[in-house]
Order: structure tokens, then C-alpha cells, then sequence
């Protein structure tokens, strides 16, 4: 047998390959589709709906306002619907106001809003919020200002606008109302934070406002309604809210120290704004005396707000224990010519004022005016003054004018050896010396009135009558509010004789002196006078007075004798 061939093994079949399903492949190949387009959609967006945007918003304002609308760039995102953003915003004039090569009208930094890409194609497209940075609104003088939103013809009915927003958030905002008055200042009013609701022309407009006041420093914050706007005249613009103002730091005040809140409500047009509200002082001062003390008041004044000017109808403030009724002005004096306190043109007010109080104390007003602690004198104060604080970088209490009338009832004085000093001259003067050196004196009281006049920090009274058990004096001199000048001149009337006022020896002695100091039907009437400082007080006779008075009344006295002594030789002859 020949050789075996050996067996050939079977092939195993391969394994079969999965196809891809074709479902799949088309699904893909959609996608690419769809992306492609997508992507030429987007493309398209971005280099359509951004002219579309300039031109609505350029076409809106154009419109609304007849001005020249300059848009320096317009930024586009699809992310979300359209994120708009854009800067260099420049409203060139308001219905062909202004003059020619002027600063725009208004002028925006920069501003976003949002909106969907369907309301973009829509007639008129409604944004929710335009969110506004570093707004400029410039508004010329009236007699070049023509008529700021101005009405369409009426048989439109309504003005076409392609936009419409319902809220408008401005952050950095400076309004600003020129004035062609030679020597006035322009308005100015610098605003932080202000929202806009509603806002739409013939109607009046929701606003929240928050803003830095720069002098005194502090933080207004205001809601209320304001329009619409008079474009003929702005002062006849209608205004309403209320407000609060916390924090204001008096100290940038020359002369005056302290932390101020107010809060209020007010009305009106802005030509003439009624506000009425109440402050809060609790650490009030003047830098003469730097005693600060509890100032509240409540207050109804009239604020024209286009010049600053304020008239205060009445106010009410309570310091301490004393109550005071203020009714007056606050104008601006800034730059105007031949005001006194005015440093060249340098800005400020000229504050006229009258206060009247039948419900006072001394001692609440000489602590809050000098620097004496305690206070010099106590009572009971009636006061009708006169104030004028002119403007200038100068100290309020250098600076105010004051001139006015006062009594002051139940009055004693601080001061231990002042006060003795009364104390025993009435005694002595009501004919009790015995009392008068007692170490238990009787504690007086008195009554004081008078003119009185202040300036440069100093009081001038030309007549004060001051009158006591026993005793009144009529005094004229200067007192100065840092409590180092006290120079006081006049002259004592008693009650009792010279020698009633003595004991002992001493009233032996005075009693043939008595003639010599009697006068007008006063037991005694002498010259006296007050001088030295709050530490060092001093009071006593004025010999130079004394003794002119005591050698004019002899020699009259002789001129008389020998006049009476004439008569009855001629009579006899």
C-alpha cells in the first residue's frame, strides 16, 4: 500500500462583518446639515442683526428727539438670545436746541440690554431693562433750547418709535441745566445710581434715585415721580417722592461739626418744591465752643430746583431744652459780584434767617456758642434775632452776623465767685448787710435784657439791663465767644443809702457820704465794671468814673448854692 496522504483539515468560515446601519449615516449626515446651516444662520446674525440693531436704535432716538445720533460701536452675542452692548452714545441736540459746535445734549459711556431674536424682527421690538453707564444730560439755557420732546403731529396720534423699554438702570449720571445769567452758576446734579420705570412721553415716570450729596457728605436716597417734562419750561415740571438722607458729615463745613440724617417727602414743579421732613443732629457744633449737643428739627420749606435757592417757611429746632421757630432763605451767592464773605467766584449761599423762642434756655445756646464749661449762666430765655451767614472759605462763627433783642429770667450764674458777688450785693443793696456776710447767703436770682449784635466771634451789647432784689444795673460792653474778652462798663442803682449796705464802723463812716452817691431818687448809684476772662473774672468800681461823678456833682452843687443864694439878695432888693 502506498503512503497515507494525510487528511486536509476543513477552512473555517470568517467571521462575518457588521454594517454600519444606513439610518445612522443619514442621522450624521443631517447633523452636519443642520450644524452647517446653523453655523451659516449664526454667521448671518452676527453680520445682519447687528446693522439691524444700530439702525433701530439710531432710528428710535432720531426720531424721538429730531436729532443728529452719533453710535461710536454695537456689540452683538447670540449666547442667550442678543446681548447687546455698545458705547460712545451721542445725542447731538433735542429738536434742534443748542448751538452749534456745543457738547452733545446727551452723552452715554456705555450701555447693554437683552432681547430675543424673534422681537428683533418684530415692528416694534420691547426691551425689559437697558442698563446705562456714565450718562451726560446737558440741558442749554431756555433762551436756546428749543422744544425738548417735542409733540407729533397729532394726526399720528402716538409717536412711531421702534423700540419701546420699560426700564431704564443709569449708573454715574450728571444732569446738568445751563443758565445765560452773567454771574450764575450752572445746576448740577450728580446722581449715582437712578432707575427709570415706565418711562414714555405725556405721562409721568417712576424713579428710584441714590446719590453721594458732596457738601454736606452723605447719601440721599429718593422714590418718587417725576414729568412730564415742560419742555417750554422746566421749572414746570412736576415732581413728587420722598427721600432720606443719613450720614451727611457736617465737618467739610468750615466751622461746623456733626453727623446729620433727614428723611422727608416732597411736591411741586421743580421750579418750586415743597419739602417737608425732620433732622437729626445728635453731635451738632460750632469749632468756637466744640461742645456738641442734640439738634433734631422739623421743618417746611420751598426749594427751587433749578437754582438751589430755599426759602424755609418754618422750623422748628429743638436744642436741649430750648426751642427755637426759624423762617427765612437760603439763596445761592456763588459768583455773584459784591457779596460780602464772597472769595472771588468761588460758590456758596447766603443764609437770612429770623429766629424767635419764648421757650428757651441760656445755658443750651452759651454751650453750643462758648467755649465756657459749664456754661457762664443759667435761665429762662426769650429771644427775637436776626442772622446772616454770608458765604466764603471763612468759620461759621466768624463769618454769621446776628443782631437781636433778649430777656433772660431767673438768671444765675455758673461761676461761684460771680455768683457770690451777686449774691451779696443785693443783700447788701435791699439793706441787709448782716446777711450779705453771712456764709449762708441767700442764693439770688435776676433778670437780664437787651440789645445785642455779633460778628468776627464777638457780642457787642450796647444796652443790657440787668436787675436783682435790691439792685439794677444798666451795663454796655463786648463778650467774646472763645470766653477770653469779657469788658463790660455801666452803672449801679441801689435800693438802700451807702451807709445802710455797712455794719458797724464802717456805716458810721459812710453816712456823710451818703449826699455824694444819691441820686435820681436811688439810694446809691455808682459807676462799675466787669472785666478779665472765664478763669479770672472781675468785678468792681469804676474809680475813674467814681470820682469825675463824685467832683462834678460837688461843683454843680456849688453852682447851684450860689445861683440860690443870688436869687434871694435880688428878691430882698
Amino acid at each position: 500500500m502506498g503512503p497515507m496522504l494525510a487528511p486536509v483539515p476543513a477552512r473555517m468560515p470568517e467571521p462575518r462583518r457588521r454594517g454600519v446601519p444606513r439610518w445612522l449615516g443619514w442621522v450624521g449626515l443631517a447633523m452636519v446639515v443642520v450644524a452647517v446651516l446653523l453655523g451659516m444662520a449664526a454667521e448671518y446674525v452676527m453680520r445682519n442683526a447687528e446693522p439691524i440693531l444700530r439702525r433701530r436704535v439710531i432710528a428710535s432716538l432720531e426720531e424721538r428727539f429730531r436729532s443728529p445720533v452719533e453710535l461710536d460701536g454695537l456689540h452683538i452675542s447670540v449666547l442667550n438670545g442678543l446681548q447687546v452692548s455698545g458705547e460712545g452714545l451721542r445725542i447731538l441736540s433735542l429738536a434742534g436746541s443748542g448751538a452749534a459746535g456745543a457738547q452733545p445734549m446727551v452723552a452715554v459711556k456705555s450701555f447693554e440690554f437683552h432681547t430675543g431674536i424673534r422681537q428683533l424682527m418684530e415692528p416694534k421690538m420691547r426691551v425689559d431693562v437697558v442698563r446705562v453707564v456714565g450718562m451726560r444730560l446737558n440741558i442749554p439755557p431756555k433762551e436756546e433750547r428749543g422744544a425738548l420732546f417735542p409733540k407729533q403731529p397729532q394726526a399720528l396720534g402716538r409717536v412711531k418709535t421702534s423700540m419701546v423699554v420699560d426700564k431704564i438702570v443709569c449708573s454715574d449720571m450728571v444732569l446738568t441745566i445751563e443758565t445765560s445769567k452773567p454771574g450764575k452758576l450752572p445746576l448740577v446734579f450728580e446722581m449715582r445710581d437712578v432707575t427709570l420705570h415706565d418711562v414714555g412721553t405725556g405721562k409721568p415716570f417712576l424713579f428710584e434715585a441714590s446719590l453721594v450729596n458732596p457738601k454736606p457728605v452723605g447719601e440721599i436716597r429718593s422714590t418718587g415721580h417725576f414729568g412730564p417734562w415742560r419742555s417750554d419750561e422746566p421749572r414746570d415740571t412736576p415732581v413728587d417722592g420722598d427721600y432720606s438722607f443719613t450720614n451727611a458729615d457736617l465737618y467739610p463745613i468750615k466751622g461746623i461739626g456733626g453727623t446729620l440724617s433727614s428723611t422727608g417727602r416732597y411736591g411741586g414743579t421743580l421750579g418750586e418744591i415743597g419739602v417737608v421732613g425732620t433732622t437729626d443732629t445728635p453731635d451738632f457744633s460750632l469749632d468756637v465752643s466744640e461742645h456738641p449737643v442734640d439738634l433734631k428739627t422739623e421743618f417746611d420749606a420751598t426749594v427751587d430746583g433749578t437754582t438751589g435757592d430755599t426759602r424755609l417757611n418754618s422750623v422748628r429746632a429743638t436744642l436741649l431744652h430750648t426751642v427755637l421757630h426759624v423762617s427765612g432763605m437760603v439763596i445761592q451767592a456763588g459768583g455773584r459780584r459784591g457779596q460780602a464773605g464772597t472769595l472771588g467766584d468761588n460758590p456758596g449761599h447766603l443764609i437770612d434767617i429770623s429766629v424767635a423762642s419764648d421757650q428757651a434756655r441760656v445755658e443750651d445756646l452759651l454751650r453750643l456758642a462758648a467755649k465756657t464749661s459749664p456754661p457762664l449762666m443759667q435761665g429762662a430765655l426769650t429771644l427775637r434775632a436776626h442772622l446772616s451767614i454770608p458765604p466764603g472759605q471763612v468759620s461759621v462763627s466768624k463769618k454769621m452776623r446776628v443782631q437781636g433783642r433778649f430777656t433772660i429770667r431767673g438768671a444765675t450764674f455758673s461761676n461761684a465767685s460771680w455768683q457770690g458777688t451777686v449774691d451779696r450785693l443785693s443783700m447788701r443793696a435791699s439793706g441787709h448787710p448782716e446777711q450779705a456776710n453771712a456764709t449762708d447767703a441767700t442764693r439770688v436770682s435776676s433778670e437780664m435784657g437787651g440789645s445785642f449784635a455779633l460778628a468776627n466771634a464777638l457780642v457787642d451789647v450796647p444796652d443790657l439791663k440787668y436787675t436783682m432784689p435790691g439792685v439794677e444795673v444798666n451795663l454796655a460792653g463786648k463778650y467774646g465767644l472763645n470766653g477770653d474778652t469779657f469788658d463790660f462798663g455801666g452803672t449801679v442803682r441801689t435800693e438802700a443809702t451807702a451807709s445802710e449796705m455797712l455794719t458797724g464802723w464802717k456805716k458810721i463812716l459812710a453816712m456823710p457820704f451818703d449826699p455824694l452817691f444819691k441820686k435820681d431818687g436811688a439810694g446809691l448809684q455808682v459807676p462799675v465794671k466787669i472785666s478779665g476772662t472765664r478763669a479770672a473774672p472781675k468785678f468792681g468800681l469804676d474809680m475813674g468814673r467814681l470820682k469825675g461823678e463824685i467832683f462834678g456833682r460837688h461843683k454843680s452843687g456849688n453852682r447851684s448854692e450860689e445861683r440860690r443864694v443870688g436869687k434871694e439878695c435880688r428878691s430882698r432888693w
